[in-house]
């Protein structure tokens, strides 16, 4: 059977409720606040929820922060491929939500933002395994060599999914410039296409990105509530999306990475799982917090009902 093989991050976040970000100097206060695993753990989370076991390839701190980050991913049922690290803590990144729904995260790396080549030897990968990983590793520099390393010597009949994330290096960086060729599905959300490829539509990004991946790479770009874009060897798609009442759209994107790897893994075309998807995404917008995807037989009811 399949597994999800994650590669990336699994912090905890200070989640706050606020109508206006303050200016810088300013002051406000939040409607609510609370701890919540996240990080990696919301794409995890999605993909377990949605029949598609999981395996955390990552460090995990000793402290408070890990000991939440643990029981949040013992709860869904993901296997820690590691032990919790000694001498230092799960990291944290404050999540401010606004009444908008925009989000904005200042984050602090703890334990996670290191790995060995070591620690990735502990797991062996089978053919039928998605590996995935984020664009936030390869700018650790505790991890990403390693892990770069790591995934070149993969199998290539294992599929190597890559979500870039906002902060990842320009394509013509080093790091990017090996790992790029070895990229199979490509999870993104619009505008961090745009600021990849440097285009004004998604529609450009899409074929531009085929200048950088290889031609068989499975791209997979959001587009918030109108859905999101599949292409490959230079064709495309568009899925719909699902009309809702957005309330916080933190951990929007990673539930659908995550449904969409569960759909593929379980036999379904890239469209079928672009669409299931998009329904899980959608229903994560309309709850507050990080890891909000639905499981299985919600999305099954949004879908039969749309």
């Amino acid at each position: 059977m399949s597994r999800l093989l994650h590669t990336g991050q699994v912090i905890v976040d200070l989640v706050m409720s606020l109508d206006k970000l303050p200016a810088s100097g300013g002051d406000v206060l939040a409607q609510s606040a609370s701890f919540e695993t996240g990080g990696g753990f919301n794409v995890m989370a999605a993909a377990q929820r949605n029949g598609l076991p999981v395996v955390y390839l990552g460090r995990h701190g000793k402290g408070r922060f890990g000991d939440l980050a643990r029981a949040a991913m013992q709860a869904q049922g993901i296997e820690m491929a590691l032990a919790a690290s000694e001498g230092e803590d799960t990291g944290l990144c404050v999540a401010l939500t606004e009444a908008t729904t925009e989000r904005t995260f200042i984050s602090h790396m703890g334990a996670e933002g290191e790995l060995s080549t070591e620690d990735l030897a502990r797991t062996v990968p089978r053919t039928d395994d998605y590996v995935y990983v984020s664009g936030y590793s390869l700018l650790l520099e505790g991890k990403a060599q390693p892990l770069l390393d790591w995934l070149l010597g993969l199998p290539r009949e294992i599929a190597v999914v890559f979500d870039p994330g906002p902060l990842v290096n320009a394509p013509g960086s080093s790091l990017m410039a090996v790992l790029l060729p070895r990229i199979d599905i490509w999870t993104s959300n619009g505008p961090e296409a745009l600021a990849f490829t440097g285009t004004g539509a998604i529609a450009d990004a899409l074929l531009k990105l085929n200048d950088h991946l290889p031609a068989q790479t499975l791209l997979v770009v959001r587009d918030g509530p109108n859905g999101c874009w599949i292409g490959r060897n230079g064709q495309t798609e568009h899925v719909s999306g699902f009309k809702v009442k957005a309330v916080d759209s933190n951990g929007a994107g990673d539930a659908h990475a995550g449904v969409f790897i569960a759909g593929l893994a379980n036999g379904l075309t890239p469209a079928a799982a672009a669409r299931r998807a998009n329904a899980a995404a959608a229903l994560a917008v309309t709850r507050w917090g990080p890891a909000t995807s639905p499981g299985t037989a919600e999305v099954d009811a949004l879908l039969a009902g749309a």
